[in-house]
């Protein structure tokens, strides 16, 4: 490509002690700022070597002299034990004895003993306080007057005493040093310290030119536990379990009207997962710690910006309830946004938001090893393959929409005995700021599809679920979105409400994916007709309804999918096992191919009324289906596992269903390749995204072009020099 742009948009971590390998990876990475992580400093030659400085702090930690003198302004949660079978009429429950010691402290104050309950669990009945006390020498719940061979847990507050990322990173990298504490701003006593402690640390960094906040108050949940055999108790990625303290709890109260209880947090020991569709005590928690942070927030970026430096945020580790996607997040007045992805959907995830920049903090981490323990950055690692693979699937997803910066983190100094890394990051970079130049020219072309995927949580949760692809991989969504981030549509994410207030006129495409009483399926949001009626019109004028594995499922209805009408399939859960059911034969659609497709086939789906065509089967039980209603079509998928070959099923399956078999310009004719068209530029970017050479076909509005492209590798093709234009 032309005029190519090799120095600019990359952040190098730097490393204290290691000046010469720092600026030569600036040099040879075209980076123009250079960042400290979180257990390295920047020394004075790196900060005087004419680099912009973006400067990390973790507003909530490092504290811990004022944390020891300010105990009870800690950060804490509620956990809920096991149960516990009564043999008899009293029980003595361990509450800490399932948790990780070095992570909590129980917080038996008679402010936060307010809170704490013991539930039976045979009958979901609170236990009256007067039948149970606590010994805090034992750290024993006693319960009297239990009945004989009942299930009992606690619900207790306990004190976050590690901060959880450090205690990740700590474990992870075997540091010898103190554990660092959080302290939780929601006390006026911690705002004030922390308006001072900023104006402080702008003071005594006069060369730090970004303020990178990591991120602002409060963790994702993430309870570890005792036994090294179970150590992740519960994680979820968009959690408000951590955000919960007495004193906050009491707020709440005074500002909504009603008081909260332990287990509206604990919910029987499985706590809020974002999976589950919200409640209102949840939804007006979710608001009120929303409302607080985005205060809160403002005023510390209000300091930077004091400074004349720049203020951006980390969208990961203490995220919770900054909430990118909400109406609120311009009101903080960032920047810019960081986000650190493994995928395509996280990409879009960040390139979504309403900022003016965006960062991807690119895989693998210069750590030792990887998130899941393997080795990278050691013997037994291969970091350059690892940067190919995580690469492959975030570069499909920038081709789509663009982000303006991506960069590394960790220890710079493990790249020294990885040349083969350095030269392929270097390759990544100059990949990337071509990319991003082609962007500012002009949107690449998108076929004509708008694409909405509808579940509980909407907008406010575009491209996300709870947590990396590697935490949630088990979903449907998760897939679905994965495939979606790279694909030449328009997507959208909506809700039920939106459904019923009109937003089907802007959709071609409805997909709703999930399990069944999840909050991506969508639970009892089913029970609206309203939904179920406005849905169904749409498609009758020409919509696409696609529904996965248990779309619509919603009990106490004649069909347990709502949908079933428009699918053209069922599931069964035992009340047809005596009904007949449909003959089908398996039939072929040459425009939607599906000998590479692993479609994994669900037991208990049944033809609905004989008419959709089934295109898979297994032992006799229907899988994907296509039903022809009016004029539109519902496709019925019983899962969906993202892959080269099902990404372009996908594909295919929209634009037949939506435009026939009118073919589509600019798509390779190789389901292992892709490409995007940039009008403006006409410039054709075809994007290897297996492991060996690969040659394809593309249709363009001048006529066909041929390329061969390397394994996982890039080819950017002028169309003005191809056809002379």
């Amino acid at each position: 490509m032309s005029g190519k742009n090799n120095r600019g948009c990359f952040t190098l971590p730097g490393e204290a002690g290691y000046e010469p390998l720092t600026l030569k990876m600036a040099e040879k990475w075209g980076a123009d700022v250079i960042r400290d992580s979180d257990g390295t400093v920047l020394s004075d030659e790196i900060l005087n070597a004419g680099y912009q400085i973006y400067s990390t702090i973790c507003i909530i930690r490092d504290h811990n002299t004022w944390a020891k003198i300010n105990p009870a302004k800690q950060q804490q949660c509620i956990l809920s034990t096991q149960p516990y079978v009564a043999e008899g009429d009293t029980l003595s429950i361990p509450i800490m004895q399932e948790f990780f010691a070095e992570q909590f402290s129980v917080n038996a104050s008679e402010e936060a003993f307010e809170y704490w309950q013991v539930i039976d669990r045979t009958t979901e009945e609170e236990v009256k306080k007067d039948n149970w006390v606590y010994n805090k020498e034992t750290q024993e719940v006693i319960i009297s007057h239990a009945d004989a061979w009942h299930k009992y847990s606690v619900n207790f507050f306990v004190y976050r005493i590690w901060e959880e990322i450090s205690m990740y990173n700590h474990t992870t990298n075997h540091w010898e040093k103190e554990h660092l504490m959080q302290i939780d701003p929601m006390y006026p006593e911690t705002q004030e310290y922390l308006k001072k402690w900023m104006k402080d640390w702008c003071e005594s960094h006069p060369q730090s030119n970004v303020v990178r906040f990591t991120s602002m108050f409060y963790n994702f949940a993430w309870i570890w536990g005792s036994s090294e055999k179970n150590r992740h108790l519960f994680s979820d990625w968009a959690s408000y379990d951590f955000t919960v303290s007495p004193y906050a709890l009491n707020l709440f109260k005074k500002e909504y009207g009603y008081s909260l209880k332990a287990e509206d947090f604990t919910n029987q020991g499985k706590y809020h997962v974002t999976h589950m569709p919200g409640t209102k005590e949840k939804s007006d928690w979710m608001e009120f710690i929303n409302n607080f942070v985005v205060r809160f927030g403002k005023e510390l970026v209000d300091i930077v910006h004091q400074y004349d430096k720049k203020a951006y945020v980390f969208y990961d580790d203490s995220w919770v309830g900054i909430e990118p996607y909400n109406n609120k997040f311009s009101e903080f007045g960032f920047d810019g946004l960081i986000k650190c992805v493994f995928s395509g959907f996280e990409a879009r995830l960040c390139s979504g938001v309403d900022v003016e920049t965006h960062e991807l903090r690119l895989h693998p981490y210069l750590f030792p090893v990887g998130l899941g323990g393997a080795p990278t950055f050691m013997e037994g690692g291969d970091p350059t393959l690892e940067a190919k693979k995580y690469w492959n699937s975030i570069r499909r997803a920038l081709l789509r929409q663009p982000v303006e910066r991506i960069g590394l983190g960790g220890y710079l100094h493990l790249v020294e005995d990885y040349p083969d890394f350095c030269d392929y990051i270097e390759k990544v970079a100059d990949e990337f700021r071509e990319i991003k130049d082609l962007h500012a020219n002009g949107a690449p072309y998108a076929l004509r599809p708008v694409v909405a995927v509808l579940h509980s949580w909407g907008s406010i949760r575009s491209w996300s679920l709870s947590g990396h692809f590697h935490e949630t991989f088990m979903h449907d969504l998760i897939h679905i979105n994965e495939a979606l981030a790279g694909l030449p549509f328009n997507v959208k994410f909506i809700n039920f409400e939106d459904v019923k207030n009109g937003v089907l006129k802007e959709c071609d495409v409805i997909i709703n994916a999930g399990i069944a009483d999840t909050a991506w399926s969508g639970g009892k949001a089913w029970e609206e007709a309203e939904v179920i009626a406005k849905l169904t019109e749409w498609v009758s004028k020409g919509g696409l309804f696609i529904g996965v594995n248990q779309p619509s499922a919603c009990h106490g209805y004649d069909t347990y999918f709502r949908m079933a009408h428009i699918l053209g399939v069922d599931e069964d859960l035992g009340d047809r096992v005596s009904h007949g059911k449909w003959k089908f034969n398996v039939e072929t659609l040459n425009e939607i191919p599906l000998s590479d497709c692993s479609i994994k086939n669900k037991q208990g789906r049944y033809l609905y009324n004989g008419n959709a065509k089934v295109l898979t089967s297994e032992d006799e039980v229907p899988g994907m289906t296509i039903n022809k209603f009016k004029d539109g079509y519902g496709v019925y998928l019983p899962s969906f596992e993202v892959s080269l070959a099902t990404t372009r099923m996908l594909m295919d399956l929209i634009l037949y269903c939506t435009q026939g078999t009118n073919k589509a310009e600019y798509i390779t004719d190789n389901n292992k390749m892709e490409c995007a068209y940039y009008p403006v530029s006409r410039m054709l970017v075809v994007i290897n995204n297996c492991d060996t050479i690969q040659e394809t076909t593309v249709q363009t509005e001048y006529g066909s072009v041929t390329v061969t492209v390397d394994a996982y590798d890039t080819v950017f093709v002028s169309l003005s020099e191809k056809f002379t234009l």
